[in-house]
């Protein structure tokens, strides 16, 4: 398998009073596909995996799965965790029904890079799809070398990484210029995704994406056809759109735009966060009609 282009984290749309809203989600699930992404990402942070059932995850993927089947696209989904063996278990249970699972750096016990190694290769030896590792100290608390993430790129079953470490710093120079050639480095901050492309990065998972899908890819492919002054202005306007999706915890102020935009039935959110304040949301929508005031008709998908 060969990671390259646009994954689209989808949130978890719920009613108003907090029940799982299934038909919004296959509604954005197939939206995200037929606007340009190449696939979907399902039980991510911006999921809000870590607040849903069991019955519900296990919802989630069955309809995420079904619209990745008639539309073509890959599925990659959450699963992982601190804990070597559930996460073992975990990837193996979803393994008939995604692409690639994206397996979460281990968390809050914070093991040295020698055990993150451990802990992906076993994974890896025994998963029966790719792995995705997602990099991102700023929520697990361990930051990991370039070397680190050079060895994890050598195993057959790491296929790429999704990196999301808050900046463009040395650890991604080194990354980006050693890596292996068949190995996708997909960008996972959305603010970061254009200079992380200029770098050679195969495509990213991006937040931001769900409203403005078609957008996104447009920046993608324009980087990896070196269309430049095309990519630069792309980026510089979807920048200034993530920048206020981001003021308060993901995906509080997305998924108060898709709920002012009609297209989940509310912004609700799980405990412990809470929902967008006005303010943001305010600011949020502002940018999106600036943003599409800019842009070209035809990637305001």
């Amino acid at each position: 398998m060969t990671l390259a282009g646009l994954f689209v984290p989808l949130v978890t749309p719920f009613t108003a009073d907090g029940a799982l809203a299934a038909d919004a989600l296959e509604g954005l699930a197939h939206a995200a596909l037929a606007d340009g992404a190449t696939g979907l990402v399902a039980l991510g942070t911006t999921a809000e995996a870590a607040t849903l059932s069991a019955v519900e995850r296990a919802l989630v993927v069955e309809i995420c799965a079904r619209v990745c089947r008639e539309r073509h696209g890959q599925l990659i989904v959450g699963a992982g965790s601190n804990s070597t063996a559930d996460s073992i278990e975990a990837v193996t249970a979803l393994s008939p029904h995604i692409t690639a699972a994206l397996t979460v750096v281990p968390y809050y016990t914070r093991p040295s890079e020698a055990g993150v190694l451990a802990h992906f290769r076993s994974l890896a030896d025994t998963s029966p799809v790719p792995l995705v590792i997602y990099n991102i100290p700023y929520r697990t608390g361990r930051t990991l070398s370039a070397d680190t993430l050079r060895q994890l790129a050598q195993h057959p079953n790491i296929i790429g990484v999704k990196h999301a470490v808050g900046s463009i710093d040395d650890t991604t120079i080194e990354l980006m210029r050693t890596r292996p050639a068949d190995f996708a480095v997909l960008a996972g901050d959305d603010l970061y995704l254009a200079p992380l492309l200029a770098l050679g990065a195969a495509g990213g998972i991006l937040a931001s994406s769900i409203l403005v899908t078609g957008s996104f890819a447009a920046l993608i492919a324009a980087w990896r056809d070196g269309r430049l002054d095309e990519a630069r202005a792309l980026g510089h306007r979807l920048a200034g759109l993530s920048t206020t999706l981001f003021a308060e915890p993901n995906p509080t102020v997305i998924k108060a735009v898709l709920a002012a935009q009609g297209r989940i039935p509310s912004p609700a959110v799980r405990l412990p966060l809470l929902p967008a304040s006005d303010l943001a949301t305010a600011a949020a929508l502002a940018a999106f009609e600036n943003c599409a005031a800019e842009l070209p008709e035809k990637l305001l998908v």
